[in-house]
C-alpha cells in the first residue's frame, strides 16, 4: 500500500497500475555532526569571503537580516554564531536585528522569543520589518527588470548587511535563501509584487528547482547586490527541522553550493508522463489550504501527461486561503480568458495573489484537477473551475473515466508534492 499524507493522518491506495512513485531523499539527511557544530565549521571556512569577524573590523553598524515566523530557520543554532563573530571583529559594533517580514504581518514578540530564545530578545535591538511603513523604506533605484528597489532603511544605512536563511526548492524562485533574505524579505509591497509580475512567472525558466536564466531570480540577486548584502550563512534542514549541512559566505557562492548540495536529494526523474498523477501537499500544516497547495501540484503537473488528470490529497482545514486568490478563478468566464488577462496585466499593476491564480490557472489550462478534501469545501472546489471527490477512491474512479484509461493504466503517484521537484 502507498501512504499519501494528509492532514493530520494518511490516505491510503494500492499500488495497482501505478508505474512509478516519485518521493524525495530528504529523509536520508542528517547531519554528522551537533547543529551548531556543523554552522560553525561553514562559518570558519566561508566561500569567498573573509570571515565574518574580519568583515566586521572597522565598522560602527551591521544589520542581520534574520527569517520571520513563518519560516523553519533554526535561528537560535546561527544567530548567537553570527553575534559572536561581528562582535569579535568590533566589541562596540551597533547590530539591528531585521526580521524579513517580506509582506507576511509582523513577527509578534511571542515568536520571536520562540524563535531566537529570551536572551536574544531581551538584549538585543530587533526591528521587525513592514513593507508598508514608507519611513522604513529607503528607494535605491531600478532592478534590472525596470522595477524599483525599494528596501528597509535599517539595512540600506548599516556599515555592514549581513543574513541568515535556508534552502529548499521554490515553486518560482528556483530555491528559497541566499538573495530571498533581501528581496522580498525587507523590500517594499511594491517591489515584491513587481517582482512576482505575470511576465515572470509566466517565463518557463521561474520553476521549481531552477537559476538558469530565471528572471525573479536574477531580479532578486540584483536586489540583494544593490542593497550590499555582504555575507550569509543559509542552513539545509532535515524533516526534523534540523540543521543537516550549512553554508556561510559570499551570498551568491555559498547559496549556489548549498543549492547544488540539495538538489540531488530533491530532484526526481519520471521514466514517463502518465495520464494520471497523484500527489499530496505534504499533510499538515502545509495543506492547511487550497492556496498552499498550489505548490504541490505544480510538481504533479511537470509529471503529467497534456490533457491529464492531477489528483491532489489536501485536507484544507482553513479553506481558500485567500479570498482574492478564490475570487479570481470563481469569477473569471473561462481559464484562458483568466490568462490572457493576467499575462496582459503591467509589472506596476500586479496585485497580490496574482502569482498565486496565474500558476495554478496554467495548469488548469492544460489539465482537469480533482481535489480529495472535506465535503464542505466541494462548491468551493467547483467554483474554482477544478472537480472534487469525497474519497481518493473515487477520485482515482473519475480520472479513470475522463483520460479512458483502464484499470491496469498508467498512473503516478508523488505522496509529498513538495518534497521534490521533477528534472
Amino acid at each position: 500500500m502507498i501512504s499519501i499524507p494528509y492532514g493530520n493522518t494518511n490516505l491510503k491506495m494500492s499500488e495497482d497500475g501505478v508505474v512509478q512513485i516519485l518521493e524525495s531523499r530528504i529523509g536520508e539527511l542528517k547531519g554528522d555532526k551537533e547543529q551548531e557544530e556543523l554552522v560553525r565549521q561553514a562559518m570558519e571556512h566561508p566561500l569567498g569571503t573573509p570571515p565574518l569577524w574580519e568583515l566586521a573590523r572597522g565598522k560602527a553598524t551591521a544589520a542581520v537580516i534574520i527569517s520571520d515566523h513563518t519560516r523553519p530557520v533554526p535561528s537560535k543554532k546561527i544567530i548567537p554564531l553570527m553575534l559572536k563573530q561581528l562582535r569579535l571583529g568590533n566589541p562596540d559594533i551597533k547590530i539591528t536585528l531585521l526580521v524579513a517580514t517580506g509582506c507576511h504581518r509582523g513577527t509578534r514578540q511571542e515568536e520571536l522569543i520562540g524563535k531566537l530564545g529570551p536572551e536574544i530578545v531581551e538584549k538585543e535591538r530587533i526591528l521587525v520589518h513592514d513593507c508598508d511603513d514608507k519611513l522604513q523604506l529607503a528607494d535605491l533605484g531600478t532592478l534590472p527588470s525596470g522595477a524599483r528597489l525599494v528596501i528597509n532603511r535599517a539595512a540600506m544605512e548599516a556599515d555592514l548587511l549581513v543574513a541568515e536563511g535556508f534552502i529548499e526548492p521554490h515553486f518560482f524562485a528556483g530555491f528559497s535563501g541566499g538573495r530571498k533574505s533581501v528581496l522580498p524579505g525587507i523590500c517594499s509591497r511594491v517591489t515584491v509584487l513587481g517582482n512576482h509580475c505575470a511576465a515572470f512567472i509566466d517565463s518557463p525558466h521561474a520553476r521549481t528547482g531552477n537559476l538558469e536564466n530565471n528572471p525573479i531570480h536574477r531580479d532578486m540577486l540584483a536586489a540583494a547586490s544593490m542593497a550590499g548584502l555582504a555575507y550569509i550563512v543559509n542552513v539545509v534542514i532535515d524533516e526534523d527541522k534540523k540543521v543537516a549541512a550549512a553554508f556561510a559566505g559570499d551570498p551568491v557562492q555559498a547559496h549556489e553550493a548549498g543549492c547544488a548540495f540539495l538538489k540531488p536529494y530533491c530532484q526526481v526523474t519520471v521514466k514517463e508522463k502518465t495520464p494520471i498523477v497523484i500527489t499530496s501537499n505534504g499533510g499538515a500544516p502545509l495543506d492547511q489550504n487550497i492556496y498552499q497547495t498550489v505548490k504541490g501540484l505544480c510538481t504533479a503537473d511537470a509529471a503529467a501527461q497534456e490533457g491529464g488528470v492531477i489528483i491532489i490529497c489536501a485536507e484544507c482545514a482553513d479553506g481558500t486561503g485567500g479570498e482574492d486568490f478564490y475570487q479570481a478563478l470563481k469569477n473569471c468566464s473561462s481559464i484562458p480568458k483568466l490568462l490572457e488577462d493576467i499575462r496582459a496585466t503591467p509589472m506596476d499593476a500586479t496585485v497580490p495573489d496574482q502569482w498565486q491564480y496565474q500558476i495554478l490557472a496554467r495548469i488548469l489550462e492544460k489539465k482537469r484537477v480533482i481535489y480529495v478534501t472535506e465535503e464542505k469545501w466541494e462548491q468551493v472546489i467547483r467554483d474554482m473551475k477544478m472537480d472534487y471527490a469525497p474519497t481518493l477512491e473515487e477520485a482515482l474512479a473519475l480520472a479513470k473515466r475522463l483520460t479512458g484509461t483502464t484499470d491496469t493504466g498508467r498512473i503516478t503517484v508523488i505522496p509529498n508534492g513538495i518534497s521534490v521537484f521533477v528534472a
